[in-house]
């Protein structure tokens, strides 16, 4: 039995997320069908985290296990690129050890939301547009906070099945981008569900003068999903990069 990891990226908007759901496609479900139909035989993958409905990735990576006989990483990422539809894209396929795994194996995670103040036709499902122009300095001020706290709690959605709501966040922070644009980048040892878009929706509400750093604090330490800020829409959030140990790979 070998097993690999699989480098991709996806365009979330056709799908309900990145694990599979009985009410729509999925990221996952799309992956294993390809993998199933190469390899013939029945393929189960497993992702490093989970993604939304409408969620992207520019670096999503899962593994899987193959008991046939060994496959050239290189035939197989031709392969599965004809067979998968345009909107999901595998960069690389690597063998590594029996034990390294896609969720658990991964030190960090790093995401970015994408915000515009500028109306866009051609680019209004990748950014999120306000109708303020966000105080940077205070976004940036509060972003700070969040390296200082573990328990999430208040920026995670209810009822998940997760035994803890501690994360680690060890990078976040706002970058304006020409006279329109503004990227949040985060990133963490682990995101809980909801996580991100919770955060950059709190801090969008210091960003329009509304929010300050002893209100952001009680926030999280009230530990209550209902002080946050509303849920920013997914589809201006994007899986930017995981991360692994080098002592995983063959």
């Amino acid at each position: 039995m070998s097993r690999y990891f699989i480098t991709l990226a996806y365009n979330g908007k056709n799908y309900v997320g990145w694990q599979i759901q009985p009410n729509g496609m999925s990221v996952q479900q799309t992956l294993q069908e390809a993998l199933s139909t190469i390899l013939r035989q029945e393929i189960e993958i497993v992702g490093a985290g989970r993604t939304d409905a409408g969620v992207h990735a520019r670096m999503m990576v899962a593994h899987f296990d193959f008991n046939g006989e060994p496959y050239n990483p290189q035939d197989l990422t031709y392969k599965l690129n004809s067979f998968l539809p345009a909107d999901i894209a595998v960069s690389a396929i690597r063998g590594v050890k029996p034990d390294a795994h896609a969720r658990f194996s991964a030190t960090s995670r790093t995401y970015k939301y994408y915000v515009t103040t500028e109306k866009d036709p051609f680019l209004n499902e990748l950014k999120y547009r306000v109708f303020f122009e966000p105080d940077m300095k205070l976004m940036n001020t509060l972003a700070e906070i969040l390296k200082e706290y573990t328990d999430f709690t208040s920026f995670s959605k209810l009822h998940t099945d997760v035994k803890t709501n501690n994360c680690t966040v060890e990078f976040a922070r706002w970058e304006q981008v020409g006279e329109h644009d503004f990227v949040f980048t985060i990133r963490a040892d682990r995101f809980l569900r909801n996580m991100v878009r919770a955060i950059v929706g709190t801090l969008l509400e210091a960003g329009r003068g509304r929010l300050d750093e002893r209100g952001l604090r009680r926030i999280i330490e009230t530990k209550d999903r209902a002080v946050a800020g509303d849920s920013v829409p997914g589809h201006a959030l994007f899986l930017e990069e995981v991360t692994y140990p080098e002592d995983i790979w063959l």
